[in-house]
């Protein structure tokens, strides 16, 4: 089902409520964060990722198979390296809108 611009999507299921509330725990953690932030960019290797992060090639490696496995990344091979990018377009909208939204002014009247 696809949702209409400011509709709610209906969660029939408590099995959907947990996969959901498992993405945004995994994507909430500061270090996979920062990964899918510079995945969002350009396909880029394991290497490269830990040293723009400055974390060991092993730490983002973990943190690499947790996000492919929850589908928010995926890998292609290039000769002997794994380059990691977003699995699809829906990862970067929700980033967006979650960039947007923290961007945007406090309403303090609107509670």
């Amino acid at each position: 089902m696809k949702a209409q611009p400011n509709q709610l999507v209906r969660l029939d299921s408590e099995d959907t409520v947990v996969q959901l509330a498992d993405l945004f725990r995994l994507m909430g953690d500061p270090t996979r964060l920062r990964i899918i932030l510079i995945c969002l960019t350009e396909p880029i290797s394991v290497g490269d990722i830990a040293e723009r992060l400055t974390l060991s090639p092993s730490l983002v490696s973990h943190h690499l198979r947790l996000l492919k496995a929850a589908r928010v990344l995926r890998g292609e091979r290039r000769g002997k390296q794994i380059f990691y990018s977003a699995l699809d377009d829906h990862i970067r909208c929700v980033i967006d809108d979650m960039v947007a939204h923290v961007g945007e002014p406090l309403d303090i009247e609107g509670d």
